[in-house]
């Protein structure tokens, strides 16, 4: 059986995992946007607030005497560049990458919002806040991707229409 801090402290690892994955899939669709200069703004804006989140979590687990995951992080990162590079054969590559990444963005808003219930359990308050700035982050991020989705959309099918290169 685990402890509620062994619990957190793997929850952190994940989380640690989880970033790393979050900006081997943004990095790659980063470089190769073109017509849309807001998501490419946004995204740049998002790995930004990225980084911040990791050194985030490693304070919180140099905190608890412990460090990230190399393998997990490693495979993440595998995990993420593929699911980035599966999109950019796709003729609609900013639509399908727009789905994925609002995907994303509310799974590890799930993975902070449990992280705060365990730092809470086990009374960790610089957790607490450090978890709620980077949950606040990503269902930022989330939001604007919910009222990116229909224009995004709509601008993707009228360069599809003319002669332009629409996919990025």
């Amino acid at each position: 059986m685990s402890t509620p801090l062994e619990i957190y402290v793997a929850g952190l690892r994940n989380a640690h995992a989880m970033e790393n994955q979050a900006l081997a899939i943004m990095h790659p669709q980063v470089s190769r946007i073109k017509h849309y200069p807001e998501m490419a703004e946004r995204l740049d804006q998002h790995v930004v607030e990225t980084e911040g989140q990791l050194t985030r979590l490693d304070r919180l687990l140099d905190k608890t005497g412990s460090s990230h995951s190399s393998l997990k992080d490693t495979a993440l990162s595998i995990g993420g560049t593929l699911a980035a590079l599966g999109h950019s054969m796709a003729p609609d590559e900013i639509v399908k990458n727009s789905f994925a990444n609002f995907a994303f963005e509310n799974y590890e808003i799930a993975a902070y919002k449990s992280l705060l219930a365990l730092a809470e359990q086990v009374a960790d308050d610089e957790a607490i806040s450090l978890l709620q700035h980077n949950l606040d982050e990503e269902i930022a991020m989330s939001e604007w991707l919910d009222s990116a989705i229909e224009p995004l959309t709509l601008r993707y099918a009228s360069l599809s229409d003319s002669a332009t290169e629409a996919k990025k």
